[in-house]
Formats: C-alpha cells, structure tokens, sequence
C-alpha cells in the first residue's frame, strides 16, 4: 500500500517540476541570451539526471555495481526510445543543426567509448576521472559556443541597434528552475523506492532492477520535462533535454 502511495504522490510532483522548470528554462535562456538548446543540453539536462548520479553514487558506495552500470545503459536506452518518441508523438520536433554536427555525433562516440573502456569487465578510478573531466569541458565548450553565437548575432543588428535583454524576471525563472529540479528529485526518489521495493518482493535480481525499474524511474524527471517542453512547444529543450542527459550519464554518472 505505502509503495503505491509513494507511485502517485511521486507522479504528482514530477508534472508540477516539470513545469516550473521548463516555464523558468525557457525564460533564463532569453534573459541570459544563451540559446534555448544549450539550456536544454546543460542545465535542465544536468538537473533531471541528478537522480541517475545521487542513485548511481549510493549504489556505487553500496559496491552494488550492477545497478550503477543498468541505471546508466537503461536510462540512455528509455531516453532515447521512450522520452524522445513520445514528445515527437506529442509535437512535431524540429532537429537543430548544432544536435546533428556536434552533441549526438558526440553522444554515440562516448558510447562506444564506454564500452570500449568496459570490455574488460572493470572501469577503473583513473577512467571515471576522464569521464568527469570530459563533461566539464563539455559544458565550458558548449556555454562558450552559445554565448559566441549570441554575440555575433548582436552585432549583425541593423543600425548599431544594440539587443537589450530581459533580465528583470531572472531571480524569478532562477527560483522556478531550483523549485523544479527540486520537485523533480522528490518525486523520482518516491517513485523509485515504491517501484524498487514492489520488484525486490517479486524475486527481480539486481541488474535487471537497474536497467528496468530504476532505470526508467530515474529517467522520470527527464520524460517529464519533455513531455511538458514538447506540449509548450519548446522543442529544443525537449531534444536537448535528451541528448544533454545521455552525455551527462556516460561522464558525470559513470565518472563519480
């Protein structure tokens, strides 16, 4: 009974996370004049895969690594399959051309080189350095290019017009985007423990836990947020959205 109570309730506060923080994205982007892509493929994707990092950490400390590494690859696997069709269902999902030159070329070569790395059966500690040094300068390179980007443009203006931005409502869309996230978490953590502890009852072993009912649990937030950005049709958050989180678990989940 208090597992499925923990099902809705966690339900509940995912679709009120998901939209406090696509409605505060949406808007920072404008005001920080960084492209509504790069939003999505860094801070909403950093923020709806912070349960797949907390559950792969706690895992990792648990020396359960079957479940880090399912959590991982099932989480890639429902991103792409489950989240990315279901918002092309909802909503038509224009594909920028930064997504098909940069960021899912990049996407499938750290897949393969994580399978690379893990033929051997071990990914070692100086291997998971490499994966967290990797998206730190893949965050700096995609902020800076955005940012580069925005300023060219600026300076096509007509006229010596300068673009004024937004910036009053910023400590706003800041506040929805923590609250959000924060929601976010809360509900996927509650879904989780109720799904965890129902497939635990019925004898599921561990790895098939991770790449199944955690997997796709962890992967809540980011349908979530997709759905909502697809339906608002914020289309590049909702691809970016997807993309930025498979990058942020081959090296920031895996890495730590």
């Amino acid at each position: 009974m208090i597992a499925f109570l923990l099902l809705v309730v966690g339900l509940a506060l995912l679709v009120a996370g998901a939209e406090l923080l696509v409605r505060g994205a949406a808007s920072a982007a404008l005001a920080l004049g960084i492209s509504p892509l790069v939003i999505g493929l860094t801070v909403v994707s950093y923020g709806t895969s912070a349960p797949e990092l907390v559950t792969g950490v706690i895992a990792a400390a648990r020396a359960e690594p079957g479940i880090v590494i399912g959590n991982v690859v099932g989480s890639n696997i429902f991103n792409v399959l489950a989240i990315l069709g279901l918002a092309a269902v909802l909503a038509p999902l224009p594909v920028d051309r930064q997504l098909l030159r940069v960021d899912v070329p990049l996407m499938l070569a750290l897949s393969l080189a994580v399978w690379l790395v893990c033929v051997d059966g071990m990914l070692a500690g100086w291997e998971g350095a490499l994966l967290l040094a990797g998206i730190l300068v893949y965050t700096v390179v995609t902020v800076r290019r955005s940012r580069r980007a925005a300023a060219e443009l600026e300076e096509r203006v007509s006229d010596g017009l300068r673009l004024e931005l937004p910036r009053r409502h910023l400590g706003r869309d800041g506040a929805f985007v923590l609250a959000g996230l924060a929601l976010l978490v809360w509900g996927a953590a509650w879904l989780v423990q109720g799904a965890t502890e129902l497939a635990r009852v019925f004898g599921v072993g561990e790895l098939v836990i991770g790449l199944t009912v955690v997997a796709a649990g962890t992967s809540l937030p980011e349908l979530a947020t997709s759905v909502v950005a697809a339906l608002r049709r914020h289309t590049d958050i909702a691809v970016g959205n997807v993309v930025g989180s498979n990058i942020f678990n081959l090296l920031a989940v895996l890495g730590a």
